[in-house]
């Protein structure tokens, strides 16, 4: 399988047999909710899979999924409250409320409150209730909203400000003692939760670099801000997640398919693997089958190009963990074989000058025209083997690296099996045909398209300059 499951752990899955079944089933990176637990709850996680990793001698990465500054609501009086379309409540700091003015809703954060004007929308209870502000009762402070739909409103429910530029930070106090704690017990990635600008992304990357390491940081796409800033944010980040249940709510629902879509094909542009995320198999929590829809969705996430599709509630707390990663296996494969069968050939590179690209298409056209078991990329730094991934081949891509974090990184990337590489051996090339040699997955006679990079006397830094079919 060429794309990769994501599967969050929970009560439902933290046990070594499920896990393993998981992996059995195509599971290559498990996501660990920090929104819920800390490094100390999931220190035994860690020593589960890299476990796991040594039994089945399969690289396996561990992905911190930070909770950053998630918005929410007080106290509401009378929760749950009857919400009418067309009524009206107040929205203000704890410390602005004042008699007579109900119903009020307080905001954990006020200083969200800022730049509020009429017209505005605002939603709550996790989007199922929507607002408008109609008057502008004391600035940045307190605001009257009209209700555009009705339904219950209970205390402290997420609250959203669709379009609108947020003051507060994406990395949290939190989410910095998170960061520290999850490095020393080994997380392979770290997601970053609210990306709104680059910069977020940067002020994490420069957190993990001062404490010492190096890990990929995945910028998660969940405002308005982070698509119109998309471009920017894929040139900082190592990989995007396309997290579609707040990201749903800052966006209009309706164009919420065609932005999944659009941030796939930019990703694959740049070289750099997203995830498509949120309520993906969501039916599978209680029910032992995934509905048409369901499957359906998980197809066209394939069909647009996704890296990795992820389950979130599903396997954490789901009574069915090990089934719905099945699941999702079995119509990853379906829709994988359409979509190699409909792409045809590799992916032409746009005109450009990009010399590296080009080998990378190049030795995806020998690898198909020559009947080849397997593309073999040496890569120290990843690039090459994303490189090979985004035109796409139809044969699997075998990525050795000298580097054990930029193998687990790959896992991320479509299509991409990591392994470490003897670096006993100077030559990449070397390697690369030393590491066939001695694999199980070639027979005699089997060939393989080795790219790699060696340094020359003209060219000193190390990048892809040599494509090679190699016969076993």
């Amino acid at each position: 399988m060429h794309c990769k499951i994501v599967v969050t752990l929970g009560p439902a899955s933290l046990d070594y047999d499920v896990m393993k079944a998981m992996v059995r089933y195509g599971t290559r990176i498990f996501r660990l909710n920090f929104s819920h637990a800390d490094a100390v709850f999931f220190k035994p996680a860690m020593e589960l899979i890299r476990d796991l990793e040594q039994e089945l001698d399969i690289p396996l990465t561990a992905m911190a999924d930070l909770c950053g500054p998630k918005v929410r609501i007080g106290e509401v009086e009378g929760s749950p409250l009857q919400v009418n379309k067309g009524e009206y409540l107040h929205l203000g700091s704890p410390d602005q409320k004042q008699p007579k003015v109900e119903p009020f809703i307080s905001l954990e954060m006020p200083a969200l409150l800022r730049g509020l004007d009429v017209g505005m929308p605002v939603n709550l209870s996790d989007g199922m209730l929507q607002f408008k502000v109609s008057r502008v009762i004391r600035q940045d402070e307190i605001y009257e909203l009209e209700a555009q739909n009705a339904g219950l409103l209970s205390s402290h429910k997420g609250i959203s400000f669709p379009g609108k530029s947020h003051p507060i930070k994406a990395l949290t106090e939190k989410d910095r003692k998170d960061v520290r704690e999850a490095l020393e017990i080994g997380i392979d990635a770290v997601a970053l939760s609210f990306v709104q600008e680059a910069a977020d992304v940067v002020e994490l990357q420069e957190l993990i670099k001062s404490l010492g390491f190096w890990v990929p940081v995945i910028a998660k796409l969940e405002r308005q801000n982070a698509v119109d800033n998309l471009d920017a944010i894929l040139a900082k980040a190592d990989g995007v997640m396309v997290a579609r249940g707040d990201l749903g709510l800052e966006c209009p629902i309706a164009a919420l398919p065609i932005i999944q879509k659009r941030i796939l094909r930019a990703c694959r542009h740049v070289q750099k693997p997203a995830i498509v995320a949120t309520q993906m198999l969501l039916s599978m929590v209680k029910n032992p089958l995934p509905t048409r829809a369901e499957s359906t969705d998980v197809a066209n996430a394939i069909l647009d190009g996704t890296d990795c599709i992820m389950l979130s509630e599903e396997t954490a707390i789901g009574n069915h963990p090990v089934e719905a990663v099945r699941y999702m296996n079995d119509i990853a494969r379906e829709a994988e074989a359409y979509y190699l069968e409909r792409l045809g050939e590799p992916y032409f590179p746009k005109k450009e000058k990009n010399p590296a690209k080009y080998l990378a298409y190049s030795a995806c056209l020998l690898a198909d025209n020559a009947e080849s078991k397997a593309l073999v990329c040496h890569t120290t730094s990843g690039r090459t083997a994303r490189l090979v991934s985004s035109r796409r081949p139809a044969k699997p891509i075998a990525a050795l690296t000298p580097h054990s974090t930029v193998m687990r990184a790959l896992n991320f990337v479509w299509g991409v099996h990591p392994r470490l590489v003897d670096t006993a051996v100077e030559n990449h090339t070397a390697r690369a045909e030393q590491f066939v040699r001695q694999s199980k997955e070639y027979l005699p006679g089997d060939n393989v398209i080795i790219t790699s990079g060696q340094a020359t006397p003209g060219q000193t830094d190390i990048s892809t300059n040599e494509v090679k079919i190699y016969y076993k």
